[in-house]
């Protein structure tokens, strides 16, 4: 099979959540076994920081990142992010994750969202480390707050389904954007316009497992197994062949994290 003569990373993978604890070493085996080699495994919580870090020794392949998620805000306190720092130098993370903004309409309150947002990036500042973000219907708002922190290591853009002109707008900031499955859907003709016309050096690939299904697999556990989907995809939208899309991504992924392979744990 074509996919089998590629490697991939899935950049974006809740391998942690409990939806996988009763098959994540099958999972892991499987990935491994179709080429899909490394995984960046953000955590969401302060209770889940624990368990990432944990699991992460258990599976050298994962890389990972600590952070409090902006729709989960509710149960966290803000003197966690005290923390924040020594359990990134302990677990040798490679970036804050996953912050951001939230501006769905049942999310926590914008001004709660803001403080917690701007002191995480402080924390990333001060370690200069890339951030994983999360944005929902807050790209702009993101993007300024970005500027102000004065974060200059970059990071990744979750799942992104803006216009092209934020996408350029992160981009010359340093940032990669996450492309999932949301690009698989017949129906998503923004994002798809959106992925054709981006320049080479601007994408890596996701999943955001076990959520966000692709197109024909609704209501299913989502996996990093769909990582050569999601590259074929890219691939037929933008007139490439999936091997070229895959090398690209690695290449992007190195360049924001150079040391991605020297630690195997």
């Amino acid at each position: 099979m074509l996919y089998s003569l590629l490697m991939y990373v899935d950049t974006h993978c809740h391998l942690d959540f409990a939806a996988f604890d009763g098959s994540r070493s099958e999972l892991m085996s499987a990935c491994l076994e179709s080429n899909i080699r490394h995984f960046l495994v953000p955590s969401t919580t302060y209770m889940s920081w624990q368990k990432v870090a944990q699991l992460a020794l258990v599976y050298p392949m994962w890389r990972v990142a600590f952070g409090l998620h902006p729709y989960f805000l509710r149960s966290e306190c803000i003197e966690n992010i005290d923390k924040l720092g020594d359990v990134c130098e302990q677990e040798k993370a490679v970036a804050i994750g996953e912050i951001g903004l939230d501006f769905w309409p049942d999310a926590v309150a914008v001004e709660v969202q803001k403080r917690f947002f701007e002191a995480q990036l402080s924390v990333a500042r001060e370690l200069n480390l890339p951030v994983i973000l999360h944005a929902r219907k807050s790209y702009d708002v993101v993007l300024k707050m970005i500027r102000d922190a004065n974060h200059t290591s970059g990071g990744i853009i979750h799942a992104f389904n803006g216009s092209l002109e934020q996408a350029n707008r992160f981009v010359e900031r340093g940032f990669l954007l996450g492309i999932g499955g949301t690009i698989t859907y017949p129906r998503a003709k923004k994002a798809h316009r959106v992925v054709q016309q981006l320049g080479d050096h601007a994408y890596v690939l996701e999943t955001d497992s076990p959520d966000m299904p692709l197109h024909g697999f609704q209501g299913q556990i989502n996996t990093p197994l769909s990582i050569p989907k999601v590259a074929f995809c890219l691939a037929e939208l933008r007139g490439r062949i999936v091997n070229d899309i895959a090398k690209q991504a690695k290449k992007n992924l190195l360049r924001l994290f150079p040391k991605w392979y020297e630690d195997e744990r």
